[in-house]
């Protein structure tokens, strides 16, 4: 998967490659598509979520630009496999399931295969986790149809977003938090499941 799906595909990204190396897709995966845990697909997680492809994984994680220190906010945890690659890079990931059976079982997932640096809370992820911001960089992993502001707002200044927004057309950006500006960047065309909020 790594060789084939990433590395041929352009990331060169040390930690990002050893991260999805080390993390078994397959556990992330409903047991009936277990053979195509390491395929180039998504995959559905139930509640009409996904697990993204893994070079879209490893290709928004890459341009997150992470550091070993770094605290990361990662909006929809889904089945947990993006929040467990974030956790064999930075310190400390918080992820945010709107969706509590599937946050649950990420939890599940996590503490039986001893992923101690995932805080998870099950709640709306455009309000985003105010009591341990800011943070070093941003993934959310659901296409708003606008980029959330009170998001930017817990984002360090030099922090990265890396967000997929639109409805039809979504547009993957990667946005870069100064101190007098935020500089936006079009990456590629992706599609993702739309980002809900409890409204």
């Amino acid at each position: 998967m790594v060789e084939d799906q990433i590395r041929y595909r352009g990331i060169y990204d040390t930690n990002v490659l050893e991260a999805m190396s080390s993390v078994p897709r397959h556990i992330f995966a409903n047991e009936y598509d277990l053979d195509l845990a390491y395929a180039d697909t998504p995959l559905p997680v139930g509640y009409g979520q996904t697990i993204s492809q893994p070079y879209i994984v490893a290709y928004m994680t890459e341009a997150a630009m992470l550091k070993n220190n770094d605290r990361v906010l990662e909006i929809g945890t889904g089945s947990g496999y993006q929040s467990a690659i974030l956790s064999r890079i930075v310190k400390e990931v918080y992820t945010i399931e709107i969706i509590g059976p599937l946050g649950e079982n990420a939890k599940k997932i996590f503490k039986e295969n001893g992923y101690k640096n995932i805080h998870v809370r099950i709640d709306d992820g455009y309000k985003g986790w105010q009591e341990v911001a800011p943070f070093d960089a941003i993934i959310i992993t659901a296409a708003p149809k606008d980029v959330p502001q009170e998001l930017l707002k817990q984002l360090k200044v030099g922090g990265r977003m890396i967000i997929p927004v639109g409805v039809f057309i979504q547009e993957l950006f990667r946005l870069t938090k100064t101190d007098k500006k935020i500089i936006k960047e079009n990456l590629l065309p992706v599609r993702f499941v739309p980002m809900v909020d409890k409204k």
